[in-house]
């Protein structure tokens, strides 16, 4: 992507193109961005408007293993899920896609890398959802699970 982060600021990001500079200085969810050349700030402006997902997961087409497709940077992939994983603490609506596209961490190609970034775009279209609990209403916390053997069609492993 061309971006370095700060030695001393961890939260500021470099990009150096033909001379000029674009800075972008993330906190949490916000964000600040500019640069030497006002084009730089116009592309990256971009970034911020991608189209969203309705849904966090292709229902039509199965995700199998794709022996032919091109390969992706493994840690790239690796680092996307484990992104993922982590926000799944507050939005339990992306699970079962998440972990039905882990299962490709090993050798990921790109129709999974396309799947895993449908999740980040369907994120983007629901920022908002997520779990929320009042203080004052009482938490009785009831858990439930399922086993789907049946799910995962190329080795019926769970899922």
């Amino acid at each position: 992507n061309g971006f370095q982060r700060g030695k001393i600021d961890k939260t500021l990001f470099i990009k150096r193109h033909k001379g000029d500079i674009l800075l972008v200085q993330v906190y949490v969810d916000d964000i600040i961005f500019g640069s030497t050349k006002k084009d730089l700030c116009f592309e990256f402006e971009r970034f911020t408007e991608v189209k969203t997902a309705s849904t966090h997961m292709e229902t039509q087409k199965p995700l199998l293993k794709d022996e032919d497709g091109k390969e992706v940077d493994v840690h790239m992939y690796r680092s996307m899920v484990g992104s993922l994983m982590y926000l799944t603490s507050s939005r339990h609506d992306i699970m079962f896609a998440l972990c039905a596209y882990a299962r490709y961490q090993v050798n990921p190609k790109v129709s999974h890398l396309y799947a895993v970034k449908r999740i980040f775009r369907y994120l983007k279209g629901q920022p908002k959802l997520g779990l929320w609990f009042s203080k004052d209403s009482p938490l009785d916390l009831v858990a439930y699970t399922d086993s789907d053997y049946a799910g995962a069609s190329l080795d019926r492993k769970s899922t």
